[in-house]
C-alpha cells in the first residue's frame, strides 16, 4: 500500500513540474510593458526579454537611462518617459502604447517602479515620510494597471506585480512594507476579477537583493538627516550611537543578500510564458529559506526573531 501512495506522488509530482514547463507557442508579436527600466530588475528585464524576441515597452524615469537602454538594446525595444506618480502623465503613456500595440493588445504588463524610502523607527517619523513610497508603489502601480487593463484584457495577457518579502513581513517603520503589503492586497483582487477574462495575475515577492533600491549608504543619509530634526527626547531615549551601531548590525546580515538579479528575472519570464502561471513566485535564497517561511509562524516567534537585530535603546525611559 505503501508503495502505491508513494508512486502516485512522484507521478503527481512529475506531471505538476511537466505543467509547469509548457510554454506559450510564439512571443514575436507579443508586447510587453515594464516600469521602473532605469536600473535594477526593471533593466535587466527589458535587455532579457528583448533578446528573447518580445516587443517590450520600457518606461523609464529618466531620459539618461533611456537613452543608454535604447543603446544597449535592438530596435524591437521602445522606451517612454513615466512618472507612475503623476497621473496625466501615465494617461498619455497608455494611449500612447494603445497606438502601439494597435488590435493585439498587451500581452504583459510588468509592475516593476518601486522607492524604499526612509527606513526608521515609527516614532522618528512624520506622514511625509510614509508618502513617497506609497505613492509610488502602490498608488502609481494601481493608476498603471487601471489605464493598460483594456490592453491587457483585449490579449488576454499577463499581469507582474513586483511586491517584496516587505510585503509579507514588517522589517522597519517607514512606509515601504505598508506599500508592499497593498500591493499583495491589490494584486490578490485583481487576480480573482481577472480570471473570468483569461488574464493571469502573479506577484513576485523578491528577497533582499544588492540593487540601487537597497544601497546602504543612501538610507544611512536619509536615516541620517531625520536624526538632526529629532526632539532631544527620542534623541536620549535612542542614544547618540544609535545609528552607528545599527549600521554594525547590518553588516552582519550581509550574507543574506542576493547578487543574481536574474533570479527575479526568471520568475518574470515564467510568469510571462507558462501556460500555467504561479499566482505568487518567491526570488532568493533568504526569502526562501528564512523570511517566507517566518512569515508563516507566530508573532511571538517572528518578534523575537526580528528584535534580535534590532540596536538596544539607550534610555527608552527618558521623557
Amino acid at each position: 500500500m505503501f508503495f502505491w501512495v508513494l508512486a502516485l506522488l512522484i507521478l503527481c509530482g512529475f506531471l505538476w513540474n511537466y505543467k509547469r514547463q509548457l510554454k506559450i507557442a510564439d512571443i514575436t508579436d507579443k508586447y510587453i510593458f515594464i516600469t521602473g527600466c532605469d536600473t535594477g530588475f526593471g533593466n535587466l528585464a527589458a535587455r532579457t526579454f528583448d533578446k528573447k524576441g518580445f516587443r517590450v515597452i520600457a518606461a523609464c524615469l529618466t531620459e539618461s537611462q533611456s537613452t543608454a537602454l535604447k543603446a544597449e538594446t535592438s530596435e524591437r525595444l521602445h522606451t517612454v518617459l513615466l512618472d507612475v506618480t503623476n497621473p496625466e502623465n501615465v494617461k498619455r503613456t497608455a494611449q500612447w502604447v494603445k497606438n502601439q500595440v494597435g488590435e493585439k493588445g498587451l500581452w504583459g504588463l510588468i509592475n516593476n517602479a518601486g522607492v524604499l524610502g526612509v527606513l526608521a523607527p515609527t516614532d522618528w517619523l512624520t506622514v511625509e515620510d510614509y508618502r513617497e513610497p506609497v505613492e509610488v508603489n502602490l498608488f502609481g502601480l494601481i493608476n498603471v494597471t487601471l489605464n493598460l487593463l483594456p490592453l491587457v484584457k483585449k490579449a488576454q495577457g499577463r499581469i507582474i506585480n513586483i511586491s517584496s518579502i516587505g510585503g509579507r513581513l514588517a522589517f522597519s517603520g517607514g512606509g515601504y512594507n505598508p506599500s508592499k503589503y497593498a500591493v499583495e492586497g491589490f494584486n490578490d483582487s485583481l487576480r480573482r476579477d481577472m480570471k473570468a477574462f483569461g488574464v493571469h495575475v502573479s506577484c513576485i515577492e523578491p528577497g533582499l537583493f544588492k540593487t540601487g533600491l537597497s544601497d546602504p549608504i543612501k538610507a544611512t543619509e536619509k536615516k541620517l538627516a531625520i536624526w538632526k530634526h529629532l526632539s532631544p527626547d527620542i534623541k536620549q531615549q535612542y542614544g547618540e550611537g544609535y545609528i552607528q551601531k545599527s549600521l554594525d548590525k547590518l553588516k552582519g546580515t550581509t550574507s543574506f543578500v542576493n547578487m543574481d538579479l536574474s533570479l527575479v528575472v526568471e520568475c518574470m519570464d515564467h510568469a510571462l510564458t507558462s501556460l500555467f502561471p504561479k499566482t505568487h513566485y518567491v526570488a532568493g535564497r533568504d526569502a526562501k529559506t528564512f523570511w517566507i517561511p517566518l512569515s508563516h509562524m507566530p508573532a511571538v516567534l517572528q518578534d523575537f526573531l526580528l528584535l534580535k537585530q534590532k540596536v538596544e535603546l539607550a534610555n527608552p525611559k527618558a521623557v
